[in-house]
C-alpha cells in the first residue's frame, strides 16, 4: 500500500522517462489531474488522457523527450513536501527553481499552481514538488 501518492506520482514519471518509456500509466486523484494539467501547460509532458474506469480511473501521460539527443525534457522531478514534514511558505517566499528556469507546484487555497502563479496572485500554501 502506498501512503504518498504524490511521491508514487512524481516515481513513476521520473522512473519511464529514465527508461526511455514513451507512455507512463498512473492511477488517478484530483491532485494528480492537476498536477498533469500544470506538466503539459508548461511544456514538461507531450500529451495526457484521464480514463474513468468504475473504482478510481487512471492517467495516461505521454512523456517528451528531446529530439536531437533523446533525452528527457524533465531532468529532475523532486518531491518536497512529504506527509511527514509538510513545507508550506508564505506568497513573499516562494521558491524560485533553478533561478526561475524550472517550476515549483504549489497546492493553494485558490487550487494547484506553479509558483510563479501563486506569487502573481499574493497567494501561499503548500510547495508539493520542484520540476526542471
Amino acid at each position: 500500500m502506498v501512503t504518498d501518492t504524490i511521491a508514487d506520482y512524481l516515481t513513476r514519471i521520473r522512473n519511464a522517462s529514465r527508461a526511455g518509456h514513451r507512455v507512463v500509466e498512473i492511477p488517478a486523484s484530483n491532485l494528480k489531474k492537476e498536477i498533469t494539467k500544470i506538466l503539459f501547460d508548461q511544456g514538461y509532458i507531450l500529451s495526457y488522457r484521464f480514463e474513468e474506469d468504475k473504482v478510481q480511473g487512471t492517467i495516461k501521460i505521454a512523456l517528451k523527450y528531446d529530439k536531437v539527443t533523446k533525452e528527457p525534457v524533465i531532468r529532475k522531478i523532486q518531491r518536497v513536501s512529504k506527509p511527514g514534514l509538510r513545507k508550506y511558505t508564505g506568497s513573499d517566499t516562494l521558491p524560485r527553481v533553478l533561478n526561475g528556469l524550472g517550476i515549483a507546484i504549489v497546492s493553494t487555497s485558490h487550487g494547484v499552481m506553479t509558483s510563479k502563479q501563486a506569487k502573481r496572485d499574493k497567494v501561499g500554501g503548500e510547495v508539493l514538488c520542484y520540476v526542471y
